[in-house]
């Protein structure tokens, strides 16, 4: 077992969630600092780290399922999260919240890393081409998924009917990072080579990216205000572990028959909900708290209960 990996789950996880969190504590930043932050890590460093990444993304055949899987990963819940349970939200921001945390789940992080403990390096490779769609959704849909559900929530406070332009949900500063996967794929294609001293750089601002999306999550994190809404997204437990499971456990049994390949993917269909989630909602004013909660939540259930149970089914020789 590589114990760096694990390492890294504290010292790129744990640790800027904390000291975000402590931060806000003892009033170290401010909130408009956090909010800076947040734009410049979805501005520049997902643009910039996207380039790098699909610059040298391998575009084979074999795998086009796994992309394919990564966005009904992210499509599925959403719709179901939207169609049968963010209803019971009375406003349109509770709503959206719910809808994004449904929509967006841990794949990068630890679905890559649950992967990598289970199965090596080759389950963590299959991970990357599940997660990189859900990277593509997160501004070309949950973006504009968002701003839906806060210009809905402006037009009935001032009781007019709701006006949404293309420009306004598809081309706004948010969604820049699409370019950036844009462009690395051009330059693959046209066989461009990705000079050496880049995947160097590329694997040290993986670390500073992980400080720059995390600690404003950390901030952000408020548990006496989440603390009101577990009951109320208790049914994300079920949605993220038996009902989206269960539902692609059944398409992977047709796809596939390696053993490490649909673990991995059954693995990462019971991922918990994403800490991007809780910045979506911050970019777009929806209730934080509700996406705080449900990450919190699913991740505890997860770590304590899911993983564990998962991990030793595996290892006692358990067929899927």
């Amino acid at each position: 077992m590589d114990w760096g990996r694990i390492i890294l789950v504290f010292t790129d996880i744990l640790l800027p969630l904390a000291v975000g969190f402590l931060l806000k504590k003892y009033q170290l930043i401010s909130k408009r600092t956090c909010d800076l932050l947040i734009h410049f890590n979805v501005v520049f460093m997902v643009t910039f780290m996207s380039l790098l990444s699909f610059w040298v993304l391998p575009l084979s055949r074999q795998l086009l399922w796994l992309p394919v899987i990564g966005v009904l990963i992210t499509a599925v819940p959403g719709i179901i999260g939207a169609k049968c349970f963010a209803g019971r939200f009375d406003s349109e921001l509770d709503r959206g919240a719910y809808v994004i945390s449904s929509m967006l789940s841990n794949i990068g992080t630890v679905g890559g890393l649950s992967a990598f403990i289970l199965y090596g390096e080759a389950g963590f490779a299959y991970v990357q081409l599940v997660a990189t769609p859900q990277n593509i959704l997160m501004v070309a849909a949950a973006f504009p998924m968002a701003k839906y559900y806060y210009e809905k929530h402006q037009a009935r406070a001032k009781q007019v009917k709701l006006r949404l332009s293309f420009h306004e949900m598809f081309l706004t500063r948010n969604q820049i990072g699409i370019l950036g996967m844009a462009a690395g794929i051009l330059l693959q294609v046209f066989g461009v080579e990705r000079p050496a001293i880049l995947g160097s750089v590329f694997h040290d601002l993986v670390h500073i990216l992980s400080w720059v999306a995390l600690l404003p999550v950390g901030y952000l994190i408020d548990f006496g205000r989440a603390r009101y809404y577990y009951g109320k997204v208790v049914s994300m437990v079920w949605l993220r572990f038996v009902i989206v499971p269960a539902l692609f456990y059944m398409l992977f049994k047709v796809l596939f028959t390696d053993q490490v390949l649909l673990g991995s993917l059954l693995i990462l269909s019971a991922t918990p909900a994403a800490i991007n989630s809780v910045i979506t909602a911050q970019l777009y004013r929806l209730n934080v708290d509700i996406t705080i909660a449900a990450f919190l939540l699913t991740t505890v259930v997860y770590v304590l209960l899911v993983f564990p149970l998962f991990f030793f089914y595996i290892h006692m020789g358990g067929q899927l």
